[in-house]
């Protein structure tokens, strides 16, 4: 009777190691996966890759220079699950900021991290090369920041020529960004807020997001008009909350997910 029972019971074990070895992680980061994993989930039909794109540049005395990194891996995390089909890949956090002597744009200000455009075009270039090596048929380049817009549609025209003739193609997905500024700033002006308190950089709106990814992100004692001092602030966030902040989120979402559909079903 002994013999038996431990038999069972050793083969429940071995079932059981083996479910769990089998398993891949609830997660759509390629960062977090084996390679056995990615390969395994590219062969069942998660063939579209999220490249998240952000940047490290100053975004006024009250938000944290990761602003850009952790917001469009968040924003990305939802829009491949909600997609169902793709993965993210590992944030771009080295971008074009502006040049260094003389410092210009964002450079004047300290933490700013920039790199020549021609350095920027060649990392998205090689990460588009390596994930169609890696299976992936729609490559999707989504940027939370308006600088390099122009570099993701020059690098995604250059690829799909040079690969016309096979099925993978590279999106330069500029509803994402469309949806998180003018999107975002519509919406908030339909319910009262004035252009200049939305504004462009570090107001209203970018700290309402912003509040709504990660509030540590923000330091909310810092909150204030910059109408009088050059702190790097273009807008008002002394109204900013995560609720608002909210409403951006889903409008990100929404729109970025049905521009990759039409994307790739046009394709």
């Amino acid at each position: 009777m002994f013999m038996p029972r431990l038999l069972l019971f050793l083969s429940v074990l071995l079932i059981a190691g083996s479910s769990v070895r089998a398993q891949s992680p609830d997660t759509v980061f390629l960062e977090e996966l084996t390679w056995t994993e990615l390969r395994d989930l590219v062969r069942s039909g998660k063939t579209t890759i999220l490249v998240p794109i952000g940047g490290t540049e100053q975004n006024g005395p009250h938000m944290a220079l990761g602003k850009h990194n952790l917001r469009v891996r968040y924003l990305s995390e939802k829009i491949a699950r909600t997609l169902g089909n793709a993965l993210v890949a590992p944030v771009i956090a080295y971008v074009p900021e502006g040049a260094i002597d003389p410092p210009t744009s964002h450079m004047r200000f300290p933490g700013t991290i920039t790199v020549p455009e021609e350095a920027f075009d060649k990392t998205l270039e090689y990460a588009a090369r390596s994930f169609k090596l890696a299976g992936f048929r729609d490559i999707v380049f989504l940027g939370d920041h308006g600088g390099y817009q122009k570099d993701e549609k020059t690098v995604a025209g250059r690829l799909d020529k040079e690969w016309a003739a096979t099925p993978v193609r590279v999106h330069a997905t500029e509803e994402y960004y469309r949806a998180s500024e003018s999107g975002f700033a519509g919406l908030l002006n339909s319910k009262g807020y004035s252009e200049g308190e939305i504004g462009v950089h570090a107001g209203l709106a970018d700290t309402s997001l912003t509040l709504a990814v990660d509030p540590r992100l923000v330091r909310t004692d810092r909150l204030q008009s910059s109408a009088q001092s050059d702190d790097g602030v273009r807008g008002d966030p002394h109204r900013a909350r995560a609720e608002l902040g909210q409403l951006g989120v889903e409008l990100i979402v929404a729109r970025t997910v049905d521009a990759i559909r039409k994307a790739a079903a046009h394709h």
